[in-house]
């Protein structure tokens, strides 16, 4: 028996006592975990589809130990404006062992749904057409938020991580340590962990308060997010 199922944000086809690497978990180790996202289970011919998860269905693992995975190099270089950084990223994950996989409650492939949920979604499209004042409501804003890209080494999923964290504009990231805007790039994704913020809340600071002239200046002693 197998079970494709999703643990901390990605896909895996396990079985039981297999051993499995996955993205840091907050389990301690040495504990059980069970995770009931489990989108498919195949027991021989027979094949259970989630729709998209199957009801009661369960994989139960033990957390064996935390670890680090491999060093993975980021370079990057922009040509005639001596721009080169080079860091070191190494992913937090967890080695967990499969104990077990319980089904129950899901649906069998067999069964063919497509035509209820077609007419579901007509059904859905019909209401939205009789209300079509329904969206209104999120054009609500409370405050003008600022360019972060304008801060050297913000580029837009940077932009886009603050923003999603609550700091969108340029007093909130002056007023906020580097070190925890490092942090909230890294917990956004993996893909951000390598940016240097060390002269973000300086630079923030100048747009803040319009200094525009003396942030240019700034940014042109920059070289990889490091003041020269």
């Amino acid at each position: 028996m197998y079970a494709i199922v999703e643990i901390a944000g990605h896909q895996f086809k396990v079985e039981k006592d297999q051993k499995v690497f996955v993205n840091r978990l907050a389990t301690e180790e040495g504990k059980k975990v069970d995770f009931d996202n489990v989108l498919l289970i195949g027991d021989g011919d027979n094949i259970t589809l989630g729709a998209p998860a199957i009801g009661g269905a369960l994989v139960s693992a033990k957390v064996l130990k935390h670890l680090k995975g491999d060093k993975v190099i980021v370079f990057k270089k922009k040509r005639r404006k001596g721009y080169r950084v080079k860091n070191g990223h190494r992913q937090s994950l967890s080695e967990i062992l499969i104990e077990g996989i319980t089904t129950s409650g899901g649906k069998k492939a067999e069964k063919a749904e497509p035509k209820k949920e077609t007419k579901k979604a007509e059904s859905k499209e019909e209401a939205k057409k009789e209300t079509p004042k329904a969206k209104p409501a999120a054009k609500k804003a409370t405050g003008k938020a600022d360019d972060l890209k304008k801060i050297e080494g913000a580029g837009p999923k940077a932009a886009e991580a603050l923003v999603n964290a609550g700091i969108d504009t340029f007093e909130k990231v002056a007023n906020t340590d580097a070190a925890k805007l490092s942090e909230i790039l890294t917990e956004e994704s993996s893909r951000l962990a390598h940016i240097v913020t060390d002269t973000w809340p300086k630079q923030a600071r100048l747009a803040a308060d319009g200094k525009w002239d003396e942030l240019k200046e700034l940014q042109d002693r920059l070289d990889g997010g490091i003041e020269k």
